[in-house]
């Protein structure tokens, strides 16, 4: 089976938009050995420089007879199918042939792996990362460099250098999948741009040329979340390729505060792309489905029915169903019973010991709804007390810190680690009070549950 397909081209110059490929090489391998090969010259329809002549050893009448690029075009699209476009300085192959496929009306994409990069991080300290000084470091036995198959040889050489540096399938996975987010972005932003991105817990926002934000998310490492918006071939990837023109963020540090930024953002902006998340209302509520000598469940309607006692309401429905799925995990509930497991017998969590056996008829519907009846309770209970939450701020020495007021969250700010001492009303002229948002009491909710070590002060 073919996971990558090492490409070397060589051109008449190096501008993919006016130059024109005069060869191309195509290794197939799987990561340990190589499957099959293919190379050709390419005739240009110009004539080749005479100082790319001297570099590469291609002349004019070498490539005269040699088939033209739409010749070839549907091979090369057959050869790269299904596999990791590798060369070393990717964007460099890769531009051209988009390029060539671009100009017969094809668009050509790939995910693809750059060596270059990831020898870098590999083999860190050599003076040059340049193929002829890793040939030459590595003593690969070359005979022609500068022409197509012989470099791609040598590029599928050093990529199983690489691979076989990371001795499980899992590490070298790892490191294949943050080489591919590294080359895959939109044609205004660069890789050193997203490398300068930080490495921190906060939200991003993607712009467009005019300034205006099409995308809001966030992550505990901006930089890294970022990368995976380009790693795979989606409608939304495919959006933000070709709109955005910017990234901008806003570091948090606490994650809790990304999460809360992130739904108000949303909410406030409209972006284009946040199409789910963007909906200022919440027309999904879970209720309960209390059949006698059943096991109770929790049930989500759309709009509400006047005659169901509605416990809690969602901006969308798998808002609605993450929620009762944690429920279900702090009370041990039975997640096929609640309609979120459909397996044929036993739930998951049966199988690993987190469900009691409602899902099996093990546990008695009594005590299940017992239970089940304090999941309720939580469920569509805000808050009872008056309580703040002091977590990591977005440097050292500053914590951010939230006010959970009247029965919702209210705000958050940040305030000096010195400071945490101070009094209540001093801590609370650090918050920049909102309005009242039922996600974000979700959020906070859901939070503290998932979070048993959390700092909470109660006023």
């Amino acid at each position: 089976m073919k996971n990558y397909a090492v490409v070397d081209i060589e051109t008449t110059g190096g501008i993919a938009r006016r130059d024109k490929i005069t060869e191309i090489a195509i290794v197939l391998c799987d990561g340990k050995n190589i499957i099959d090969s293919y190379a050709t010259l390419i005739n240009p329809e110009r004539s080749i420089p005479p100082e790319i002549t001297r570099i590469t050893g291609i002349t004019n009448n070498m490539v005269s007879d040699a088939p033209k690029f739409f010749e070839v075009a549907k091979k090369v699209v057959e050869l790269t199918q299904n596999a990791v476009f590798v060369a070393h300085n990717v964007r460099f192959d890769y531009a051209f042939l988009r390029e060539e496929f671009k100009a017969l009306g094809y668009t050509y994409t790939r995910r693809n792996l750059c060596t270059v990069k990831l020898s870098r991080q590999v083999f860190p300290g050599l003076r040059s990362y340049s193929l002829g000084s890793l040939i030459r470091h590595f003593n690969i036995q070359v005979e022609n460099r500068h022409r197509a198959l012989d470099d791609a040889m040598a590029t599928t050489d050093i990529l199983f250098r690489i691979l076989s540096a990371y001795p499980t399938q899992k590490a070298r996975q790892k490191l294949i999948s943050k080489g591919v987010k590294l080359t895959k972005l939109p044609r205004s932003l660069t890789s050193e741009f997203i490398e300068a991105l930080p490495e921190a817990c906060g939200v991003y926002y993607f712009m467009n040329e005019s300034g205006r934000i099409i995308y809001v998310g966030k992550s505990k490492n901006i930089r890294d979340r970022v990368k995976q918006h380009f790693s795979k071939y989606t409608r939304k990837t495919d959006k933000l390729l070709q709109t955005t023109s910017d990234i901008s963020y806003e570091v948090t540090g606490s994650e809790l505060a990304a999460l809360i930024k992130e739904s108000y953002d949303i909410k406030e902006i409209q972006p284009e792309i946040n199409r789910i998340q963007r909906n200022s209302t919440f027309p999904y509520h879970v209720v309960i489905d209390r059949k006698k000598g059943q096991y109770h469940k929790f049930e989500i309607i759309k709009d509400q029915d006047p005659l169901s006692f509605v416990l809690s309401s969602y901006s969308s429905r798998q808002s609605a169903r993450s929620h009762i799925k944690q429920l279900s995990q702090n009370f041990e509930l039975c997640l096929k019973v609640n309609g979120l497991d459909n397996t044929q017998n036993s739930c998951f969590e049966y199988k690993i010991g987190k469900c009691r056996g409602a899902c099996v008829d093990e546990e008695t519907i009594s005590t299940y709804n017992e239970r089940f009846a304090l999941a309720a309770e939580a469920i569509q209970r805000t808050f009872e007390d008056n309580f703040i939450i002091i977590e990591e701020g977005r440097t050292r020495g500053e914590r951010c810190v939230f006010v959970v007021e009247d029965g919702h969250f209210r705000g958050f700010g940040f305030i000096e680690e010195e400071d945490a001492h101070l009094g209540l009303e001093e801590i609370k002229e650090s918050i920049l009070y909102t309005k009242i948002n039922p996600e974000a009491d979700m959020l906070i909710r859901s939070y503290l549950w998932s979070n048993d070590k959390v700092e909470i002060i109660p006023f």
